[in-house]
């Protein structure tokens, strides 16, 4: 499937080395003001090629509005068509890649589930993909900003690299510690990977099903999606199973309105697959960049052993990049949970 939600719904298409990558989000309510310049801002955190601690593939990552918005810039309730075209492709850097598997990449599982694959980049497994998604994010996101709901993630750590208060970064910048880990692992020809913190706010009591369909289970699957996400977890996730009961209990009291405030928020603002209104707070697991500039045994599609030396632009650390993607699907989960729930 190449579609994310069920009611808001985002749709992608393209490959790495293709014409354009592109979506269709349906279901987006009518009558939203769009401001498109910040549409942009936001695509352009993810666009590759802006420093040295990313890929050097330069693209303008511009996005074209197909359909959808109105000339005012409003949004029609109909679907919203975009397309992000392909400028800086070196597809030849791959042509020593056509029957060989590349170690951790989707080359051989992709040959295995369709009987081919796009050599090129890695076609609709690479990371170029998630463009899309921060673009159809970044549409839910001033929707949800209409019902002051905020999303923001950040860098939690880098390889052994841990940042202190990762929200006191500005958005698109870079902890001075990691950026200089991280120009290590490009010396040394190696990657790392990294955690992503986030955090929902503005979130009502009530999102989610109890059972099927509940709310954290919703958020991992899209947080899981992102490529080369390799875990997740919301509130104290894995840490809860060493806390005791009294040290995990969220208690309780009242909030002077005739509802609820937790006084703490060891679940992260979950509880039974439900939302209760606290803030919702979630971490994402990303392992280092498969491709590195070292020779890697492997097979190739005749099945014999060889060793891969692999070319090209990469990441030397996915997470630099994947902070927006964070935010773009938790703008779009949310999106489609709340007209789910026609809150």
């Amino acid at each position: 499937m190449n579609s994310f939600g069920t009611l808001f719904r985002l749709t992608t298409f393209g490959e790495s080395h293709g014409v354009a990558m592109g979506g269709v989000i349906d279901g987006c309510p009518p009558g939203v003001c769009l401001d498109i310049e910040e549409i942009q801002r936001e695509v352009d955190r993810r666009r590759p090629g802006t420093s040295t601690l990313t890929t050097a593939r330069r693209e303008s990552d511009r996005v074209e509005w197909l359909s959808g918005i109105s000339a005012e810039g409003a949004t029609l309730g109909t679907p919203i068509g975009f397309i992000v075209r392909n400028a800086d492709q070196r597809s030849g850097d791959y042509d020593a890649l056509r029957d060989c598997f590349r170690p951790n990449h989707a080359d051989y599982t992709y040959v295995a589930k369709y009987g081919l694959r796009d050599h090129r980049g890695g076609g609709r497994a690479s990371a170029r993909e998630t463009v899309c998604r921060v673009a159809g994010g970044a549409v839910a996101r001033q929707w949800l900003a209409t019902r002051g709901i905020t999303v923001r993630a950040a860098i939690l750590s880098v390889g052994p690299v841990k940042v202190e208060d990762p929200f006191a970064v500005a958005p698109g910048e870079v902890d001075a510690a990691v950026a200089e880990y991280v120009e290590l692992m490009r010396a040394e020809r190696d990657s790392a990977g990294g955690i992503v913190t986030a955090r929902i706010c503005g979130l009502p009591a009530g999102l989610g099903e109890p059972v099927g369909d509940k709310f954290h289970a919703r958020l991992g699957s899209a947080m899981l999606s992102i490529n080369a996400a390799m875990g997740f977890e919301y509130g104290e996730g894995f840490g809860g199973a060493a806390l005791r009961g009294s040290e995990m209990a969220d208690e309780m009291a009242p909030d002077g309105r005739g509802g609820v405030e937790m006084l703490t928020n060891h679940c992260g603002g979950v509880n039974g697959g439900i939302t209760n209104g606290a803030v919702v707070t979630f971490r994402v697991a990303f392992k280092p960049t498969p491709t590195i500039a070292r020779p890697l045994r492997s097979v190739d599609s005749a099945g014999n052993a060889v060793t891969v030396d692999a070319r090209g632009r990469h990441d030397p650390c996915v997470v630099i990049r994947a902070v927006p993607v964070v935010e773009a699907m938790a703008c779009l989960t949310v999106a489609d949970m709340l007209l789910m729930s026609r809150r």
